[in-house]
């Protein structure tokens, strides 16, 4: 074939493949990235007064923009400041649903909430008051609790079956039990009725003290147990954080100084580090 012949070829070639990359008709490449983690329906944070920033802003009521979900406040790298980052198009869309009080019972309704909000991405952090809300015989069952968490989750598989949902552990209040109790301040504050069923009598070694607060630690463990196998139910869009929380060596700086119980800004930027990878939006 003459050689201008193949030139004439070669540049013939090289412009169909430049209009089949840019035509419209043809097939788009895949991006490899795929869409954004969490799309513009956003973030809603389930759960207790911990997820509302409960007290980290030296009050005792609920202080929303340190909350480790979903914050807007600079002391806190929240998930949904994270996600902010990756995806400008969630911007003012963080729901927090999460009540102080809340038992598990309550996290039907407030995922039906998440639900009407049509968000993509929900934190599920809740079991805290099952535990606290009156004396040792006063802890939820642990069969109700479990009954609780997939009442909830349900709700969020059906409503919103491609949203991702973390499940997070219960923090270990034993632990902050063991570092609190030889402090004065923390003490004191606990005899005011904050998580009665583990911190009452929060110096005594009388062996009925020491049963009740082993009780307690048991009850933690079991409701974690009932979780991780909750979001393993739940399917592929579930993520447990792996007990992240639950294995947080909590010390006293990192919670508020009024009630010596919630996570103060620090604590709440505390569980938004933890919690973040193991959602599995971390890019």
């Amino acid at each position: 074939m003459p050689r201008r012949w193949v030139a004439a070829l070669a540049c013939l070639a090289a412009l169909v493949a430049l209009a089949c990359e840019g035509g419209t008709g043809a097939t788009p490449r895949p991006s490899g990235g795929g869409a954004p983690p969490a799309g513009p329906g956003g973030i809603a944070a389930l759960g207790d007064s911990i997820s509302t920033g409960f007290a980290s802003c030296l009050v005792l009521t609920s202080c929303e923009r340190n909350s480790w979900s979903t914050g807007d406040g600079l002391r806190v790298d929240s998930h949904y400041r994270r996600l902010l980052e990756q995806n400008a198009g969630i911007r003012g869309r963080r729901y927090n649903h999460a009540r102080p009080g809340a038992r598990a019972d309550a996290l039907e309704g407030q995922a039906q909430a998440a639900v009407r909000d049509r968000v993509d991405y929900v934190t599920v952090l809740i079991g805290a008051n099952d535990i606290c809300r009156g004396g040792a015989d006063a802890m939820t069952p642990v069969n109700e609790y479990r009954a609780d968490i997939d009442r909830g989750l349900r709700v969020l598989r059906t409503g919103r079956p491609k949203a991702r949902v973390l499940v997070v552990s219960i923090p270990d209040l034993y632990r902050l039990w063991e570092v609190g109790h030889g402090d004065a301040r923390a003490a004191r504050a606990w005899r005011r009725g904050i998580c009665p069923a583990l911190l009452a009598n929060a110096t005594s070694t009388a062996p009925a003290d020491r049963a009740r607060r082993a009780a307690v630690r048991d009850r933690i463990d079991a409701y974690n147990a009932q979780l991780v196998a909750a979001c393993r139910a739940y399917g592929s869009r579930c993520r447990h954080d792996g007990g992240a929380v639950h294995k947080i060596r909590f010390t006293l700086d990192l919670v508020n100084p009024l009630d010596w119980f919630h996570p103060n800004a620090s604590g709440q930027a505390r569980l938004a580090e933890v919690t973040w990878r193991p959602s599995g939006l971390a890019t």
